[in-house]
């Protein structure tokens, strides 16, 4: 059994009411809100700061929880969550982005059961294989390092691992990236962990790459890491992407 909670925020630099753009009719976040649904939750709760998001997501039939405007992170939003709603330590809970449309209900309840399969770890999150030398090297896209008992050993924007003896065939040898990992922004968490990471200070790693996860990491918090069971769906930043959605959503 598992919670998903969606962080959803009004203000976004580049797109404005980004959750209650309207894709193929409904806002955004009840695209969202929907597929956390299919992937089997227990419960899925909307928590949002603005009352125009709240409102929406009332009439559609959606829980909201109003949490504080101040919090710096979708994180610390969700961890007032489980506070003010008292959920148990080993509760699971996962964290869904309020601007993923697209997101696969598989991938939801694999790093959901992911985590649950896992009892020593704190967090289970997703990758991907990386499949071109653009993918590897773009600082945009995270990349993910495992140990051999899938449990993550680092995250980095930076093109990792880097294949030595690749080095004679040119930048472009496929060996580079062979075994590189494509991080998905795609969390489960224990509840208990959720609130002791929302608690914890931002660390060296953390604020040197601008990945959370690392925060965890440094403070020895372990993380599994799995791979995501189909290939996660485009998130939405730009009017480009909020067009690519509607075009893939009235595919469908």
């Amino acid at each position: 059994m598992f919670r998903v909670l969606v962080p959803a925020r009004y203000a976004s630099t580049r797109l404005p009411g980004k959750p209650l753009r309207l894709i193929a009719g409904r806002p955004m976040i009840e695209h969202v809100y929907r597929r956390a649904r299919m992937a089997g939750a227990h419960e899925v709760v909307i928590a949002t700061d603005d009352e125009r998001i709240a409102a929406a997501c009332r009439a559609f039939g959606a829980d909201v929880a109003l949490t504080d405007a101040g919090h710096p992170s979708g994180t610390d939003r969700l961890a007032e969550v489980a506070r003010t709603r008292g959920y148990a330590d080993d509760d699971l809970i996962v964290n869904v982005q309020g601007d993923e449309p697209l997101i696969a209900p598989s991938n939801i309840a694999a790093v959901a059961e992911l985590l649950a399969a896992r009892p020593p770890a704190a967090i289970a999150t997703l990758v991907t294989p990386i499949t071109s030398l653009d993918e590897y090297l773009d600082p945009n896209v995270v990349k993910a390092v495992r140990d051999v008992r899938g449990r993550a050993l680092y995250f980095s924007r930076a093109p990792v691992p880097w294949a030595r003896d690749a080095a004679a065939g040119g930048l472009d040898d496929g060996r580079r990236y062979a075994t590189a990992l494509r991080h998905v922004g795609l969390y489960a968490y224990r509840a208990g962990a959720l609130r002791q990471l929302a608690a914890l200070a931002p660390t060296p790693l953390e604020e040197t790459e601008r990945l959370e996860q690392l925060r965890a990491l440094e403070h020895g918090l372990e993380i599994a890491v799995g791979l995501a069971r189909e290939a996660p769906g485009p998130g939405v930043d730009t009017e480009a992407d909020l067009a690519r959605a509607e075009a893939a959503l009235a595919g469908r």
